[in-house]
């Protein structure tokens, strides 16, 4: 059947009484052309990886803005012409350290390590077990209840207390070291329990690092922050866990600090309805990737060393622009804020920034539609991650289906992936959220040998199944704007509580 009669047959259909639509698909008229161009543009080796504070990643940016503005779009509130600036330090570890608890010591690279943290001396000084030294005021845990730590050193254990994931050790690492820092404490070690050899480990983490400069937080330069291996033979470790006195020497110097930008890209469209106008539907996507050479940690060859990461997430940027394309042409009920965030793949920078220093009020946020992807190994599918979790898997078919696709619900459930994408910053403060990705089933080979590797490149992608996605993207984000009621999380859900709190429920 011919492309165009097939679109209208859906549109059809989909007009049909009882459909959950009012008014055309404008999206099932996205252009191939431009969905590839965009593509293209995004993963070509101008680029250099679009890694954050890089050139490559500043002129994705502009090209984003410069789209968002094309399609109708409005800067957000608090933008400068549809930027929110972040301001970043990169972290270079220290050179020279060492750590003792009682009798027993950490030798640098070898049982330690230190990441950040001015040149510090400390000789004989307190340090107090703090469990995992998290606080969460929406349910009033607090490891630091009852403990001074005021100019001592404090030991927790990696991950935090909801999180059966190891890997959410590392996404939150970022967020105790503040915890600490506020807390007085002088320097902050975490016992390393992931199951992941020390070495790949301090490999991976040894390098220069970037980190948000959050405003009007205290400076947690001066805390003194790192890993240490576990040693369950250390009489100190056990003591200091039962309560008992533990003193601690540290010696560390050699970490540097320098500053860079990026930033967040974020456009609005207004509602066409009066009431639910005041209501937003957040889209999001990471723009950047890692890199080129030794910062995008795969192999590199003699003649390719650029990490051009066309599915991840040019994919996801493109699917972006075509919802702006088309809500920008025929605003849906609800306004709708588009969000190309930076920082992704160095810690969810960009996503946790936002959620932290919202430019709308978190609380007129009813939903977010994030859009990412490691790559696909199934042209038939949109992969949901979060699937039965807000109430919205019927609407997610339909918008499939109007696209030619078909929903494959949470793939790869071993990966946790809904708490390593930027939904979870949102999903954090309570917003309902889900996160589309192209079509994969499970990570095998045919995902691999793309993944953060120099052969993710514009040449190796099937254009016309990016243009599928970026139409169920579209639609979805439509249909969740002209909803006539809220999605909600569904009953005992772990950020169902957080979802009460914001929105008084």
């Amino acid at each position: 059947m011919p492309k165009k009669l097939l679109l209208l047959g859906l549109l059809v259909q989909l007009l049909q009484p009882g459909a959950l639509w009012s008014q055309p698909f404008t999206e099932l008229s996205l252009p191939r052309e431009e969905s590839e161009s965009q593509l293209r543009y995004l993963a070509s080796d101008q680029m250099k990886g679009r890694r954050t504070g890089s050139a490559g990643n500043d002129m994705a940016a502009r090209f984003i803005a410069d789209k968002f503005k094309s399609y109708g779009c409005k800067p957000a509130p608090g933008t400068d012409k549809f930027f929110q600036k972040i301001l970043f330090e990169t972290v270079s570890p220290a050179v020279s350290g060492s750590l003792q608890l009682g009798g027993t010591s950490y030798v640098l690279q070898e049982e330690l390590l230190i990441t950040s943290g001015h040149a510090l001396s400390l000789d004989k000084v307190d340090v107090v077990f703090a469990g995992y030294g998290w606080k969460d005021a929406a349910t009033g845990y607090n490891d630091y209840e009852g403990k001074s730590v005021k100019g001592k050193i404090v030991i927790v254990v990696s991950g935090k207390p909801d999180a059966a994931d190891p890997r959410i050790a590392f996404t939150v690492s970022e967020e105790k070291r503040k915890m600490a820092a506020a807390e007085g404490a002088l320097a902050l070690f975490e016992i390393y329990k992931v199951p992941l050899p020390w070495g790949i480990f301090t490999s991976y983490i040894a390098g220069e690092r970037l980190r948000p400069v959050s405003p009007n937080a205290p400076d947690s330069r001066n805390l003194v922050y790192g890993w240490i291996k576990d040693k369950p033979e250390a009489p100190e470790l056990k003591a200091m866990q039962e309560g008992q006195p533990v003193k601690g020497i540290l010696k560390t110097a050699g970490a540097r600090y320098r500053e860079v930008t990026s930033q967040n890209v974020a456009g609005l469209v207004e509602g066409s309805d009066p009431m639910l106008k005041n209501e937003y539907v957040l889209l999001s996507a990471h723009y950047d990737h890692v890199g080129v050479g030794k910062q995008g940690g795969g192999r590199v060859t003699a003649s390719d060393s650029i990490f051009n990461g066309a599915r991840d997430n040019a994919m996801g940027v493109v699917a972006l622009l075509a919802a702006a394309r088309a809500l920008g042409e025929n605003p849906p009920k609800r306004s709708v804020l588009l969000l190309a965030v930076t920082g992704e793949e160095l810690g969810l920078l960009g996503s946790r920034y936002y959620a932290d220093y919202p430019l709308i009020p978190l609380n007129q946020v009813v939903y977010n539609l994030n859009t990412d992807g490691a790559g696909y190994n199934d042209t038939r599918y949109v992969s949901v991650i979060g699937a039965n979790r807000t109430g919205v898997d019927s609407l997610l078919a339909q918008a499939a289906q109007a696209s030619g696709l078909e929903v494959f619900p949470d793939p790869a459930p071993e990966q946790g992936l809904f708490d390593r994408s930027d939904n979870v910053a949102f999903a954090a403060k309570g917003i309902p959220c889900i996160t589309l990705t192209p079509g994969f089933t499970a990570f095998d080979d045919a995902i691999n040998k793309y993944y953060h590797q120099v052969s993710d490149e514009a040449d190796s992608v099937d254009f016309n199944y990016l243009l599928k996605y970026a139409q169920a993207y579209a639609i979805t984000a439509r249909l969740l704007a002209n909803l006539p009621s809220t999605p909600f999380w569904v009953a005992g859900d772990k950020y169902e509580a957080a979802g009460k709190a914001l929105y008084n429920r």
